[in-house]
C-alpha cells in the first residue's frame, strides 16, 4: 500500500534494527517468536508516536549461512560479538550479517515477503513510509549470481588465490574478489561486484526494480564505492576502463522512470555528498556534519551550514546510526545539543532505535539480540517533545537561515555555538546549540530586520520557559547567549 508520491520536506527518518526489535516485540508479547506479518497493532503505534516519515526496516533480506559460518571463523568478529552481549548464545544470537546478502527476499524467519508487504501496510495506515536496504557493491558467496552469472563480479585468477586467500576465493569454478574499500583490507564474508560489468548494471536494474514495488525508498549502502572514479582507482586495470556513464546515473534514472516517486538515499563519505546528489540521490549521509560535532567545533558546524540549500536539503543529519557509536557513549552529555541541531536542520533527519532511551552499546549487526540497558531518565521525554516540534510545518514549508555570531577581544568562546533561524508567515524559531566543551557566550544576530522596533518573547518550544527581549537587540548587536556545554536555545518568538 504505497503513499502519495509526494514526500515531505525535511522528512524524519526512524532506522529500526529489524531483527532485534522483532525480538523484542516477541517478549512484550509474552515470549513467543513473532514475523512482520504478525506485530501487534500497538507496536505501530508506538513506532508512529515517535512521528517519522519513515520507518527504515533495517536487515530484512536474507542473510547469507556461508557469510555466517566465516563470521564465526573470524576471531576479532566474536570477540566483538562477546563484548557487546557478554551472555551472548551463539546459535540463537549470531545470524549473520544483513550487508551479507544472499538474496533480495525478505528472510522467511521474519515473516517472508507476505510479511513486509503486511509491515508496509501498518506503516502506510499511519502515514509513514518504509525504507529497505541495497547492498549494491558486494554479495555473499553463496547469492546465485556468483554461479549462474561469475562476469558480474571482479575475477581473480587461481595462483590468486592460492597466494592471497584473504582478498579472492573459489566460488564454483571462478575465483572471485572479496568486497572491499580501497582503504581498508578485503571484507572476508562477501565477494565484489563489478561496477563497469553491463551485466550487473542490468541486473542491479531489475533487483532495484524489484525492491521498488516493496518499499518506499531505499538505503544504498557504501554508494560512493560504486562512482566509476573511485571503483578505477580501487580494482584498476583488473576491470578495464570505466564506462562512458556513471553506473547511479544509468540505473537511478531507469528506476526512477519505472517507479515514479520512489527515493534514493546514500550512505556516503569521502564528501562525495554533492556529486552523488549529482548522479541521482535524493538524500545523502551528512558525515561531515557528525563529525564536527563529535569533534565540538561549533565553528566548523557554521561554515558547513552555509553551503546553499539546494545542498543542505538532500542530505540525512544524524548523530547515531548502526555504523557509528551511540550518541549517548560518543557525545556524553552534548548528546541533547546534538540532537536538537539534528532535528531543527534542513534535510532528511535520521534517527536511530535505542536513541531515544540513551542506550550506549552499539549491536554489530549480525545479533539478533541486545543487551539489557537501563533507560536514562527523562531522555525519552525529551524526544517526544524535540520530535513533535521537529514536525512543525515551520522546519518543513518554512525559510532556513544561519545567524551571525560574534564574540569579544577576551572571549572567543562563542567558536563553540552554532545557531539557526526558520521562518514560515508569522511563526519563527531560533535555534543555538553549544557543542563544545566549555560555557559559551556570543551575541547572537538574526537575519530579520523587521524584528526591530518590536519587543518579542523567546519561549523554549520543549520546556515552555519564556523570556522578554528588545528587537533591535535581535536584529542589531545581537541576543546575548550564555549556554553551558551541551545546552541549547530552541525558542519561537512572538
Amino acid at each position: 500500500m504505497p503513499l502519495g508520491a509526494a514526500w515531505p520536506r525535511n522528512p524524519i527518518i526512524y532506522e529500526v534494527n529489524t531483527w532485534a526489535w522483532l525480538r523484542e516485540v516477541g517478549l512484550r508479547a509474552g515470549g513467543k517468536r513473532v514475523a512482520l506479518g504478525a506485530v501487534p497493532d500497538a507496536e505501530w503505534d508506538a513506532l508512529a508516536g515517535w512521528k517519522p516519515d519513515a520507518v527504515w526496516l533495517m536487515g530484512v533480506w536474507e542473510r547469507s549461512p556461508e557469510g555466517r559460518r566465516i563470521a564465526l571463523a573470524n576471531e576479532e568478529l566474536v570477540r566483538s560479538f562477546h563484548e557487546a552481549l557478554p551472555d551472548l548464545r551463539p546459535d540463537d544470537d549470531i545470524v549473520g550479517s544483513p550487508y551479507c546478502i544472499r538474496g533480495y527476499a525478505v528472510d522467511a524467519r521474519l515473516g517472508g515477503p507476505a510479511g513486509l508487504a503486511k509491515a508496509r501496510a501498518q506503516l502506510a495506515q499511519r502515514g509513514i513510509r518504509l525504507v529497505l536496504d541495497l547492498v549494491p557493491n558486494h554479495v555473499a558467496p553463496d547469492h546465485p549470481w556468483t554461479r549462474e552469472a561469475p562476469e558480474y563480479f571482479v575475477r581473480g585468477g587461481e595462483d590468486e588465490a592460492a597466494r592471497s586467500p584473504e582478498a579472492f576465493l573459489r566460488v564454483g569454478g571462478a575465483v572471485l574478489a572479496r568486497g572491499r574499500d580501497p582503504y581498508f583490507p578485503p571484507w572476508p564474508d562477501v565477494v565484489q561486484l563489478d561496477a563497469f560489468s553491463p551485466g550487473y548494471r542490468n541486473a542491479l536494474t531489475s533487483t532495484l526494480s524489484e525492491i521498488a514495488g516493496q518499499c518506499d525508498a531505499v538505503r544504498a549502502d557504501m554508494a560512493m564505492l560504486l562512482v566509476n572514479r573511485v571503483f578505477a582507482r580501487t580494482w584498476g586495470a583488473r576491470v578495464g576502463p570505466a564506462p562512458a556513464t556513471e553506473l547511479w546515473k544509468e540505473v537511478l534514472a531507469e528506476v526512477r522512470r519505472r517507479s515514479p516517486g520512489f527515493r534514493f538515499l546514500a550512505e556516503a563519505y569521502w564528501e562525495m555528498e554533492w556529486e552523488l546528489q549529482q548522479l541521482g540521490f535524493d538524500f545523502c549521509y551528512d558525515k561531515r556534519l557528525y563529525d564536527r560535532m563529535v569533534e565540538g567545533s561549533g565553528e566548523g558546524v557554521m561554515q558547513h551550514l552555509r553551503a546553499g540549500l539546494d545542498y543542505q536539503e538532500r542530505l540525512v543529519r544524524f548523530i547515531e546510526n548502526h555504523d557509528e557509536p551511540r550518541a549517548a557513549a560518543a557525545l556524553g552529555p552534548r548528546s541533547r545539543a546534538a540532537a536538537v541541531a539534528v532535528a531543527t536542520l534542513p534535510g532528511a533527519r535520521l534517527f536511530h532505535e535505542g536513541q531515544f532511551e540513551g542506550r550506549k552499546v552499539r549491536l554489530p549487526v549480525f545479533l539478533a539480540r541486545r543487551p539489557e540497558e537501563p533507560v536514562a531518565p527523562a531522555l525519552p521525554g525529551f524526544y517526544r517533545k524535540l520530535l513533535a516540534e521537529a514536525a512543525h510545518p515551520v522546519y518543513r514549508e518554512g525559510a532556513f537561515a544561519t545567524c551571525e555570531l560574534h564574540g569579544w577581544e577576551d572571549n572567543r568562546s562563542y567558536r563553540n555555538l552554532a545557531a539557526w533561524c526558520w521562518k514560515l508567515g508569522d511563526e519563527r524559531r531560533l535555534v543555538v546549540v553549544n557543542l563544545g566543551p566549555a560555557r559559551s557566550q556570543a551575541l547572537v544576530r538574526v537575519p530579520w530586520p523587521e524584528v526591530a522596533g518590536r519587543s518579542w518573547r523567546l519561549e523554549d518550544a520543549l520546556d515552555g520557559t519564556a523570556f522578554d527581549r528588545a528587537g533591535a537587540d535581535l536584529a542589531g548587536p545581537g541576543l546575548f547567549v550564555d549556554l553551558e556545554a551541551g545546552a541549547w536555545h530552541l525558542v519561537t518568538l512572538r
